[in-house]
């Protein structure tokens, strides 16, 4: 499907989200369903903005790497929700909106005047989704949610890391990440049947929940052993071999899936010996003895340099690559004939790094249609949209309502 401009149509063209989140899992739920076209506003503290604000590397004067890695294609408006005023227009806004994302504490909304019950009987079309730590019917629902407490409760950092070493948490907010993407997803199956019943849906979502949920595999591997598994850091608990290898001149990754490939794979680097062991000729073979086998496949590649080894190992059909630094990975040249990294104008720092979205419909890529926003940067323009006069605007900013 085509718009007037001979482009793809944005999926969710037409769509308004009030974003009144902060930090990381609202805000990134907020940003999926800009990516796919809706009209987000997000809504923030008139003198601090969203908490990010100050987070990471400052960028311009009101925006920083951390705060730009989850706001892109929205719009910013400064309103104080603490105010009769400001809770006074939020609702207006709601009116003429499809969705309202937010991470209140509990019992936060409703002293807002912005609980679901207030708004749906404004706009029973509504789709609102709120975010929380914990079950809001359950007995931590007033507890804080944070990305690192959930990590260590949900049993997340007991899978993670070396054997040897204390638990370990993820490199990147991973439980902050996942809600705000299973956040996305329940918005959209809420759109979705809206377009069937007329009327919206209540969700809400707790990191926790979701945190025990991306265990996955090693959480079920937990319930039928009835202990932890052990870990195995950079290797596979299930496939071997399967991991990160030093090369002569730096580590890669290999990965044999299946014992076709492993014969390949010893052929590849000199040692077809190994295949024909009978201890090794399968994987739970291989797994079982991964003691005896891999150091003698450490010792093989230590010997040879990366491209040398991922040269051969790519041409008998293993999956295999480079293991990167952050910053090399994002100036690939994979990563930017892909145009997975942008440069976006910036009023103040002149440009500014703006990951691009993920997807690709009917072969394009979604694309970033504004740069992460400076603080309160359309505040004006969509109180306008509302109706509010220019000089009422002016007021409303003398009184910092706005």
């Amino acid at each position: 499907m085509l718009n007037n401009d001979n482009k793809p149509a944005l999926p969710l063209a037409g769509i308004r989200v009030l974003d009144f989140s902060r930090v990381l899992a609202g805000p990134w739920c907020a940003m999926v369903l800009g990516d796919f076209g809706a009209d987000v506003i997000k809504v923030e503290h008139p003198g601090r903005g969203d908490d990010t604000r100050d987070w990471g590397l400052r960028v311009g004067q009101t925006e920083t790497t951390y705060f730009n890695s989850v706001n892109r294609n929205k719009r910013s408006i400064c309103l104080d929700l603490q105010t009769g005023e400001g809770q006074r227009i939020a609702r207006e806004l709601v009116k003429e909106s499809d969705v309202v994302v937010h991470n209140f504490k509990l019992g936060g909304a409703e002293k807002l005047g912005l609980g679901y019950d207030v708004l749906a009987a404004i706009n029973p079309k509504l789709v609102y989704c709120a975010i929380s730590g914990y079950d809001r019917t359950g007995p931590e629902a007033a507890r804080p949610g944070y990305d690192l407490v959930v990590q260590g409760e949900a049993g997340l950092m007991a899978l993670n890391g070396e054997a040897d070493q204390p638990p370990l948490k993820f490199g990147v907010a991973a439980v902050d990440l996942f809600t705000g993407m299973y956040s996305a997803q329940a918005v959209l199956a809420a759109l979705y049947e809206r377009t069937t019943t007329g009327r919206g849906r209540r969700i809400e979502m707790a990191l926790f929940d979701c945190g025990l949920m991306i265990t996955a595999y090693y959480g079920l591997e937990a319930l039928l052993l009835e202990h932890d598994p052990p870990r195995y850091g950079n290797a596979h608990p299930s496939i071997v071999p399967y991991g990160v290898f030093d090369a002569a001149d730096g580590p890669i990754v290999i990965t044999v899936g299946n014992n076709p490939q492993f014969v390949r794979f010893c052929e590849a680097i000199g040692r077809p010996d190994l295949a024909a062991d009978e201890r090794f000729k399968t994987n739970l073979g291989r797994s079982s003895n991964r003691e005896v086998l891999l150091p003698e496949i450490r010792g093989e590649l230590a010997r040879r340099k990366r491209a040398e080894l991922l040269a051969a190992i790519g041409a008998a059909g293993i999956p295999c690559g480079e293991v990167l630094g952050l910053h090399e990975a994002l100036t690939s040249g994979r990563a930017t004939s892909m145009g997975l990294v942008t440069k976006q104008a910036h009023p103040v720092a002149g440009h500014v790094d703006v990951l691009a979205p993920p997807y690709r419909f009917d072969g394009e890529r979604l694309p970033v249609r504004t740069a992460p926003p400076v603080l309160g940067a359309d505040t004006g323009v969509v109180l306008g949209e509302l109706g509010i006069s220019a000089e009422e605007i002016s007021r409303l900013k003398a009184d910092r309502v706005v």
